[in-house]
């Protein structure tokens, strides 16, 4: 059975061209893997470009996107599995609901909403999908920061960084999901 990797990424490219380099390069690695694309059906951004590399590669796509946001995002209709939600929250879900492991890309405060969201649901066991950071040029190094520091400071068991792993390349991605995808329960 295909297994359904969900992107977490920005509507924007940053300013390092390493970000959407990456994003194209996911793209390839989930289609050279036989997985799905699940990500916010965005074709701006690093979301465009994962679905890019995901689409000139063969990828079957599975896109979410509210309806505020088709206009911004400029949904993208021509994914193999494309829909609108009335909201963000519903998006999350059908995200979610449809993927076996997730990645963090770069991105801004709704990518670290979206993760810190998953993070919690491991975190009081309501699943058990292989979570990875795509720590690309360090992006989300203030924010592995930031966890240790809820862990230092007693607000979380080190546990915590258990339940998710970082990489630094997509090469460390592909590794890493395609070990997990080996033997995680979902």
């Amino acid at each position: 059975m295909t297994k359904s990797i969900c992107v977490f990424c920005g509507a924007r490219m940053g300013n390092n061209s390493d970000f959407g380099q990456s994003a194209l390069d996911l793209g390839y690695v989930i289609a050279k893997n036989e997985w799905r694309l699940v990500y916010g059906a965005g074709d701006v951004g690093l979301m465009g470009a994962v679905a890019e590399g995901a689409q000139v590669s063969g990828a079957a796509t599975f896109g979410v996107i509210p309806e505020h946001l088709m206009l911004r995002e400029g949904g993208k209709r021509d994914l193999d599995n494309f829909i609108i939600t009335d909201d963000m929250h519903s998006r999350k879900k059908l995200m979610f609901i449809n993927s076996d492991a997730v990645v963090l890309l770069p991105g801004g405060v709704g990518s670290m909403e979206e993760f810190f969201e998953v993070l919690t649901w491991a975190q009081l066991k309501l699943h058990s999908r292989p979570i990875v950071v795509a720590n690309i040029a360090t992006y989300w190094q203030p924010m592995l920061d930031l966890i240790d520091h809820i862990i230092t400071s007693g607000f979380a068991d080190p546990s915590l960084r258990e339940l998710f792993s970082v990489a630094q390349t997509v090469g460390e991605i592909e590794t890493t999901l395609r070990s997990a995808l080996n033997t995680a329960t979902v």
